[in-house]
């Protein structure tokens, strides 16, 4: 099936060089294999259970468009709605969270965070502990998060996390990595 990436061209752009020619394939994926990634998304997001044959029907068939540094878009209609390096966890687009704010785990960065977050900062333990600062006390390490800022009402970022929030909060004086960011200007379509 051949997509019309024009759609793409001007909204599109991972870490800020994303086009149609940073597609290596795209591929109707089959029935079984749309299966395995619906039941994936739906394990990771329960919030999203009662939107999911909306986001994710049974009858239109998933485009796989894999992309340079083993990316790949889980595509709906030519919209990207989810994503995953390698084989690891799906994570949501920016779009799509600010659409469904309650369907990730959230943690909270203060205001003077904000900039250094959009420039692509990963985020350390004191900068999610320090005032203004919050954590979802039930995160897990390598879980995906929403970054969120203090007095803004939608998602900075998507965040990977690299600790537990019990781990964060023990790690708060030292400074270490908390979470890895993919900041909302980096990818434009998740905007």
């Amino acid at each position: 099936m051949i997509m019309n990436w024009n759609c793409f061209d001007s909204q599109f752009e991972v870490l800020g060089k994303f086009s149609s020619e940073d597609v290596s394939s795209q591929n109707q994926v089959k029935v079984s294999v749309q299966r395995k990634i619906r039941q994936s998304i739906a394990e990771e997001y329960p919030g999203l259970e009662p939107v999911l044959d909306d986001l994710l029907p049974k009858k239109v068939r998933l485009i796989v468009a894999k992309c340079q540094n083993h990316l790949n878009l889980i595509l709906v209609n030519s919209v990207p709605l989810f994503f995953n390096v390698r084989d690891g966890p799906y994570m949501s687009t920016l779009r799509l969270l600010h659409r469904y704010q309650n369907i990730m785990k959230k943690l909270q960065v203060d205001r003077g965070a904000i900039k250094f977050v959009l420039s692509g900062a990963n985020i350390m333990c004191p900068g999610l502990t320090s005032p203004g600062g919050a954590l979802d006390g039930e995160v897990e390490a390598e879980t995906p998060v929403a970054i969120m800022a203090e007095g803004k009402q939608h998602a900075l970022a998507i965040g990977f996390t690299k600790m537990s929030a019990k781990d964060i909060r023990s790690d708060s004086n030292e400074h270490r990595l908390g979470t890895t960011a993919v900041p909302a200007n980096h990818v434009k379509a998740w905007n």
